[in-house]
């Protein structure tokens, strides 16, 4: 269970300040905690300490910054039951959901500590005419200053790590606002850094209502704002942003293809579209909202995703046998339910799920949904998935570029050259072949274009826009 409070983190410090956000569990509703917040003037003295704290950590050798995460590893492994309940608690993310989770926060941190000791640079050879002649250039990296990062409240620990880990392996100084609704998590793992010996400074952890963290966003003191949220709110923030660099991992309507020649492979096809669809309550950025099944096998997948789909266990997260827990709001559930109640009244059909109640929304799946509604071009970000049938390969990809979005796409196909098409003509950061667009390991490249963000995360890419390329020339011979 979940301590009575938690401190926030400022300047690798706990600090007990007040006890003014309640953190509920999202399937009862019921208060599970609370949480100090954090406000202007601790935000602005997070950020003055992290400037202070960047020359302490050009010194903190990468051993030293390795040793920090595997630490971090350590200790994650220690407290993995206690993360995952916490985490099952505050985010109403299905006991075993948690656990993956929980694993993944571990695998980002391992991945960093490994990348911590190998922050190389080059040597470029500038003799490239008789004028350079006895020129020699070399480029290192060097952290990029202190950065700013807000986390969303759908992976609360791994969404975290992934900004977290990065800036520990870079050696750059951070504050972080985790999501309101979700603090804990990044709390517990702010207790666990201030085990260690990094420079004062290097980070702080601080809970903060939206319309009172302008600071996170606007001060000009932060050299990188990294956030992972809603497109609504992101792009708003890069135009306040300022001078600095900007990353958006932002929100997406993935779609899945199911080529024709998949009949003989329907049972592992429907059980990734379920998985990729429905899992944690829908509320993934590259959760499948949209299926494309070819024609001929189309009747065949539609019948074992409707028996699939219906067979998914609703209910309490922390009950090991269940698969779909509360979204993670009322009020977010009766948004989606609005859009598929508005899609119905234009003609869609649901063909299996379709009941909600309060923060309970059942896995649900509809065809003949119209494209220019809002449940097939904004981002349904709940149990939701949409069938619809297709002749032509060719078509079909069209079909899924025809979005304001671009995270990731999954097809399922036995043609290489399908493949290298979907490859090369799909406006997506990521293509995924013969699973779903909802696969993600901690160490490839992840993010969108269009809609959908800018920049990329995994931890070396992420590495890689915390610092700063630097040259130096030298003159050998004269």
């Amino acid at each position: 269970m979940l301590k009575k409070t938690y401190p926030y983190y400022l300047a690798n410090v706990a600090v007990a300040a007040n006890t003014d956000l309640e953190v509920t569990d999202k399937f009862s509703g019921e208060v599970a905690t609370r949480v100090a917040m954090a406000d202007a003037a601790a935000i602005d003295k997070a950020i003055g300490l992290a400037v202070e704290a960047l020359p302490a950590l050009r010194e903190f050798s990468p051993f030293k910054r390795q040793a920090v995460l595997e630490h971090c590893v350590s200790r994650f492994r220690e407290r993995y039951d206690e993360l995952a309940m916490a985490l099952c608690i505050e985010a109403g993310k299905p006991i075993n959901d948690s656990r993956g989770e929980v694993t993944r926060l571990i695998d980002t941190f391992k991945v960093a500590a490994e990348e911590a000791v190998r922050i190389d640079g080059e040597i470029i050879n500038l003799e490239i005419s008789p004028r350079a002649k006895g020129y020699h250039g070399y480029v290192k990296r060097v952290p990029i200053g202190p950065c700013s990062f807000i986390s969303p409240f759908n992976f609360p620990l791994n969404l975290t790590a992934h900004k977290v880990a990065p800036a520990l392996a870079a050696g750059v100084p951070f504050v972080l606002k985790p999501a309101s609704r979700t603090p804990v998590g990044a709390l517990i793992m702010g207790e666990i850094l201030a085990e260690t010996d990094l420079p004062k400074g290097a980070f702080s952890i601080l809970p903060a209502h939206r319309d009172g963290a302008d600071l996170f966003t606007t001060d000009e003191r932060f050299k990188l704002l990294s956030f992972t949220g809603s497109p609504a709110v992101g792009w708003e923030l890069k135009r306040k942003a300022g001078k600095k660099k900007v990353i958006l991992e932002l929100g997406g309507n993935a779609a899945a293809i199911v080529d024709g020649d998949q009949g003989g492979k329907l049972d592992y096809v429907v059980d990734r579209l379920a998985f990729g669809a429905f899992y944690q309550s829908g509320q993934s950025c590259i959760g499948v909202q949209r299926i494309l099944v070819h024609t001929s096998i189309y009747d065949a997948l539609r019948e074992k995703l409707i028996a699939k789909t219906r067979s998914l266990i609703m209910g309490d997260p922390k009950n090991e046998k269940t698969f779909v827990g509360p979204m993670i709001s009322e009020s977010e559930s009766k948004r989606l339910a609005g859009w598929m109640e508005s899609a119905v009244l234009d003609g869609a059909r649901i063909v299996a799920g379709g009941n909600v109640e309060g923060a309970m929304f059942e896995a649900t799946l509809l065809e003949d949904v119209k494209r220019d509604s809002d449940l097939y071009r904004k981002e349904a970000f709940g149990p939701v998935a949409i069938l619809e049938r297709f002749d032509d390969f060719d078509a079909a990809l069209t079909t899924v570029n025809d979005s304001d979005f671009g995270l990731q796409a999954g097809i399922f196909t036995d043609s290489l050259a399908h493949a290298h098409q979907a490859w090369d003509r799909l406006d997506v950061g990521g293509v995924v072949i013969n699973d779903v667009p909802s696969f993600r390991v901690d160490n490839m490249p992840y993010g969108g274009v269009k809609d959908s963000g800018l920049g990329r995360e995994g931890v070396r890419y992420a590495i890689e826009d915390m610092t700063e390329l630097r040259l130096m020339v030298m003159r050998e011979t004269w």
